[in-house]
This record gives structure tokens, sequence and C-alpha cells, in this order.
């Protein structure tokens, strides 16, 4: 069995993963870490949760030096995972001195500029990365290693002509790899394509079923969100809950809270703050149900989710199998709870019971235990007041706030001055 001292890591690397209690790779960390050390191309397939990321990080950490300069770009498909991907590198890179630096959408160009002159490793978004390279504040000549993180979300998020002009940037001859939790044949043709002779390695999932148990309950949109109060209020601890749509997110955290459950919302409308603020309250137990969208969950961590509801129901394996994979980790247990309640749902839940077939039990709710739900919040000027989610949502009319005496000033001001 392969140890961490026998990947002959510097001795400062071993010192970190002492301290954070990590004392034996997972099975992805044993295949890609003596790998890459090598120099070889690699497409991995491995279920969220397994380790990628330091698989790729400790042996790029181990053969930098801060004089190096820029050598390092990770590609990734979110803010959140920039920022996750990026904080594990700088913990692992303590006292080597390195530059490392994410950047992405949302927050000051400017300050990224400043950081980028003294980087060693960037990991970033496609949509930021043009912009510093169109801008002339980026030059990518210098990398030897580029990484493709998640590369079925990048995909599946349409990103693939923003890769293209990123990737021309970047020197043929370098190491490329790929990571990605599932793959499909958009992912193999686009590894084709980017690596050189290339590892494929393909890990099954780390979750034991022992680990995590999977449910679903039959149920009607009405008592959807009775039945979700109900299982809330009775059996967890820290809780995610996903939707697929951002404005259901919103609306859903909002009637949570007016219920008694302390809920907020993580969705791509809402600022880079905002969303920074909302994941290091959930991080930190401040907060312990978030209601997200998937894309913006892809850069949550936290071994310590005991519960992954889906309230509305994932239109594919792949996204379930993402979504469940958020609990039950690091030798954890947890709870993967589907509320399916339309045709429709039942539908693509009908292709989720088929791959996980005989893994996923049916259970029955006392609909007479369901609490009763308080009525909807007054609204002021067109708007419902502020909910536990943080964020307003406009009702009745676009313009709505048009007709407030505010509006009304400020128009007769202008229509004065002209």
């Amino acid at each position: 069995m392969a140890t961490f001292e026998s990947f002959h890591l510097d001795k400062i690397i071993l010192g970190h993963l002492l301290r954070h209690g990590i004392t034996q790779p997972t099975p992805i960390q044993e295949d890609l870490i003596p790998l890459i050390t090598s120099g070889r191309d690699v497409l991995a397939r491995s279920e969220t949760g397994s380790g990628k990321t330091l698989g790729f990080a400790l042996p790029l950490i181990d053969s930098l030096n801060r004089r190096d300069g820029l050598r390092v770009l990770c590609l990734v498909p979110t803010r959140e995972l920039a920022t996750q991907i990026a904080k594990e590198f700088i913990k692992y890179s303590q006292g080597k001195h390195l530059g490392v630096t994410a950047v992405y959408g949302g927050v000051s160009i400017s300050e990224q500029v400043k950081k980028l002159k003294l980087t060693n490793i960037i990991v970033g978004t496609p949509g930021r990365l043009l912009d510093l390279l169109e801008r002339g504040d980026l030059r990518l000549d210098s990398i030897t290693t580029l990484i493709f993180d998640e590369a079925d979300r990048m995909l599946d998020m349409g990103f693939l002509p923003d890769i293209e002009r990123i990737v021309s940037r970047v020197p043929k001859n370098r190491q490329t790899l790929m990571l990605s939790a599932t793959l499909p044949k958009e992912v193999v043709q686009a590894g084709h394509k980017y690596l050189r002779s290339p590892v494929q390695i393909e890990k099954a999932a780390v979750v034991k079923p022992e680990f995590l148990r999977q449910t679903y309950y039959r149920t009607t949109p009405e008592q959807k969100l009775p039945l979700l109060l109900h299982l809330l209020r009775n059996e967890r601890d820290l809780a995610l809950v996903f939707c697929n749509r951002k404005h259901i997110t919103a609306k859903l955290a909002r009637k949570l809270g007016h219920n008694g459950v302390h809920a907020k919302c993580l969705h791509g409308d809402m600022s880079q703050n905002q969303r920074e603020r909302v994941v290091e309250e959930y991080r930190q137990k401040r907060l312990t149900v978030l209601v997200a969208t998937d894309v913006a969950a892809r850069g949550l961590h936290i071994d310590d989710i005991t519960h992954v509801y889906n309230y509305e129901i994932p239109r594919d394996v792949e996204t379930y199998t993402h979504r469940v994979g958020r609990t039950a980790r690091a030798g954890n247990r947890g709870d993967a709870i589907s509320l399916v309640a339309t045709p429709e749902e039942q539908k693509f839940f009908q292709q989720v019971l088929f791959t996980y077939n005989g893994r996923i039990d049916l259970r029955h709710a006392d609909t007479a235990a369901f609490p009763a739900l308080a009525p909807a919040p007054p609204q002021v000027h067109g708007q419902t007041l502020h909910g536990a989610s943080g964020v307003r949502e406009e009702s009745g009319r676009k313009h709505a706030g048009r007709t407030s005496p505010r509006f009304r000033k400020q128009r007769r001001r202008r229509t004065n001055s002209r």
C-alpha cells in the first residue's frame, strides 16, 4: 500500500499533510501523484470527494519554486471551485512561498492583475481568464502544466469555445491533466484533442453503500414543501437542498425561513461577495440549511454535510451522482433524499432508479405529522420583505417600484433639469 512518503514529496508538504490529519493517499491519489511527477498526461474519472484536488496539487507544489514564475494553469467551471482549489494550493505550499491566484468574474479585475505579477499557479474560470488575456494583462507562454478540473461541467456549461481560445495561448509542449467525475463522449473527445498519449484512469465511487443511505418519497406539489419542512425539522445536521432553477432556490429558502428553518440560497445571480459570505456561514455551521443550484454548489467541498435533498429532481443521472456525492464524505455517513412530486420528475427519477438498481429505497411519511405552513409575509411596494434567503424577489409588474413616491420625485427632478 502506497504512502505519501513513498512518493518522495518534500518534507514541508508531508508536514502539512500530517498536521491536517491526512495520513493515507486515496486510490485516485495513488495513481495521480506518480504519473504527474513523471510528466505524463492524464485523463482521469473519479467521483466528487475522492481526493482529486490533492492528487494533482501535491506533485505540482513539490515541483515548483517561487522563482520559477507562472507555470501552472488550472481551468475550472465556477468561482467557488476556483476559490476552493486555490486555498488547497496555498494550504499545502506554505513554507515554499509560492504565488497562487484565483481569477474569476464578479470581483475587481485590477486586484487580480496585481497578484498575477508574482504568481506561479493560476486557478480560474474561462470567462475571466479570457478578459485578462484580451486586455494584455496575462500571458500563458510560460505554462508547463495545464489542468482541466471538472471537465464534464465545463463542457455542459458551454465553455468549449472559451477553452479553445485559452488553450491556443498555452505552449503545445506542456503536461495536460483532465479530471472529471464522469466521462461522457464529449470529455473523451476533448481529451484526445488536448492530451498527448494520456494515461486513462477510472475509479469507482469512493462512497460505500453502507455509508450513503439513498431514499425517495412520492409526494404531490402541494405536499412537497410541508414534507421537506418535516424532514428538515427531524433528521438533519448540515443539509444541502438542491433545486434545478435559480429563482426556485431563492423562493424556497425564503419559505423555509418563514416556517422556522434558518436557510439561505446560493445561485448564479448573486454577487460574488454574497456567495462567499453564504458559503463561509455554511462552512462554519452558522447556517445549517443551504438551498443551491447545481452550478453554484460545484465548489462546495465540505465533509460534514449529513443530508442532501433533491427538492427538484435532476434531469440526468450524472447530476444526481454529483449531488449525492456531497454527503458521506471522508468516512462519514450521509443521507440522500429525493422528493418526487410530478409525472415529469417521476420520468427522470426512473433513470436514476434504474442506474442505482436496488440502492434507493422508497419511504413513506405520515402526512398528519406535516407542519402547517405559515402565512405568506406582507409585501411592500410590490416586493416581499427580506426573508431568510437574504434575497428580495419582485412580484407583480416588473417595474412596480416606479410608482413609488421616491421614483416620482426623481423623475420630476430629471424633467426639470432638461
